[in-house]
């Protein structure tokens, strides 16, 4: 029996949701239970009400607003933790189609692909200004570039994942986990497929930047953590090459100087900055090598979670027919209405 979970991660979307819920299937060819699960982060609004009024399945409540990236892993734990086969993430405010979610799962139910990405287009989007589809069509290229993709909308939440995909994410993001999911599989050579999906009018403004500068700000840094995570020893060589060769240049000043100017005396500055950025350069080189070392023991440790979370999915099918208990003090289940809080 193949089960999806389609899940929602929410922030005070009590407006939103009631149509975002009403607009996903039921029933999707090739599976054969279908279950919504809602993760409110934190909402003040009575999202995680609305949600049970309206048939969803489950709901993850966070006490706290902790982010997007914390809600979209905390969802991910919850439907692995319910059996799911098959996991799909949408937006709670209805910009994704939910008639496209068999054409997101077709490739992972054909055995193509671990995640599967809803492409919108960007380009044709008339909501979004030409600014911002530019900077979305950049910042899609530089992540191709550092996770050796060829997603063409990384942003995209809209996205589905095989039970294997989604045990081998360990997201660390405060964030986004959209950039950093797809750097994260793509340096574990997952199978990643991308398919056109339709979207629906736009019901508000994106509440997860404050503005264009601030998500550019954000985004960049988490590349580049990710990337350095993933690549260290790629990452603190090309550094420290760059300090080194300025060191070099400011030698060669000196030596020019030295021999055709000055014959032997002044720009000593010269000398003692070349000198300096040399020995610092070769630093940061050592520092890639220690921090490659280390890169290898988060490989080793992310392969030990994977086995850990694969072995607790029948212990916690086991425990769902049995008495409402807390698990490691942070997750609660609530009975009838299949409900969590952490």
């Amino acid at each position: 029996m193949k089960k999806l979970i389609i899940q929602i991660p929410c922030l005070n979307e009590a407006t939103t949701l009631p149509a975002t819920l009403a607009d996903l299937p039921r029933s999707v060819p090739g599976i054969d239970v279908v279950e919504i699960l809602v993760v409110d982060d934190g909402s003040r609004d009575g999202t995680s009400d609305v949600a049970r009024a309206c048939g969803a399945d489950h709901v993850v409540r966070l006490r706290r607003n902790k982010g997007l990236a914390a809600a979209f892993a905390a969802g991910i734990d919850a439907s692995l933790k319910q059996g799911a086969d098959f996991i799909v993430n949408t937006d709670a405010d209805n910009q994704y189609a939910g008639n496209e979610i068999a054409r997101l799962l077709e490739p992972l139910l054909n055995g193509q692909a671990d995640i599967v990405i809803g492409d919108r287009n960007i380009a044709e989007l008339e909501h979004m200004s030409w600014r911002k589809r530019q900077l979305q069509r950049l910042g899609s290229w530089v992540v191709r570039q550092v996770s050796n993709t060829t997603v063409p909308d990384t942003t995209s939440g809209f996205r589905a994942y095989t039970r294997d995909a989604a045990l081998r994410m360990t997201i660390v993001s405060e964030f986004s986990y959209t950039l950093e999911s797809i750097i994260q599989a793509g340096k574990k050579r997952m199978a990643i497929a991308h398919v056109p999906v339709s979207t629906n009018p736009r019901t508000r403004e994106s509440r997860l930047f404050d503005s264009i500068f601030s998500y550019i700000k954000r985004s960049a840094a988490t590349i580049v953590r990710i990337y350095a995570m993933y690549e260290p020893l790629k990452v603190f060589t090309y550094i420290g090459l760059l300090v080194f060769g300025g060191g070099v240049a400011g030698g060669m000043r000196f030596l020019y100087f030295y021999f055709f100017v000055d014959k032997g005396t002044g720009h000593l500055q010269s000398l003692i900055l070349s000198a300096v950025l040399m020995i610092v350069g070769f630093q940061v080189v050592l520092i890639g090598l220690l921090a490659d070392v280390i890169s290898a023991n988060r490989k080793l440790l992310e392969d030990l979670v994977y086995r850990i979370r694969s072995l607790e999915l029948p212990a916690y099918r086991d425990d769902t027919q049995s008495e409402p208990s807390e698990r490691n003090g942070a997750l609660t289940h609530s009975g009838a209405d299949r409900r969590w809080e952490r």
